[in-house]
């Protein structure tokens, strides 16, 4: 399960409640993180280094299909590069609306925290990314 950024919820407030317009961007990008990011963002703990880079994925229906069932998923598998070193144990998916600095727009736990060490290339599947509004 995700948890909206401080941030999101913020834009969403505005958007309903005051007609304030809001694009999403065009790209997304997948980060990882060894620690829970926290709504405020203050807890991300991005890898560095040793081939760690954030995903850009296309903000279209194709990679994230309609809601159903009172979620959202993503609808493309998003591979990141091949480590080559170690990135740490990645307890946490973030998706940001930069490729570097910028926003955090919502994050996870993983269901099982994933030690990266050279050569694993971390993954998730179709429908791997669950987001819901509770």
């Amino acid at each position: 399960m995700a948890g909206f950024s401080n941030y999101l919820e913020l834009l969403i407030l505005d958007l309903v409640f005051g007609a304030v317009a809001y694009t999403p961007p065009a790209t997304l990008y997948a980060g990882l993180s060894t620690a829970d990011p926290l709504d405020s963002g203050s807890g991300l703990a991005e890898p560095v280094g040793n081939g760690y880079a954030r995903v850009a994925v296309v903000n279209n229906a194709t990679n994230w299909p309609a809601a159903a069932a009172g979620a959202k998923a993503n609808g493309t598998v998003v591979t990141f590069a091949a480590a080559t070193g170690a990135w740490g144990t990645i307890t946490h998916f973030v998706i940001f609306d930069a490729a570097a600095a910028g926003n955090i727009i919502i994050s996870g736990a993983l269901v099982t925290p994933q030690a990266i060490v050279a050569g694993n290339t971390p993954s998730f599947a179709v429908g791997d990314i669950d987001i819901t509004i509770d």
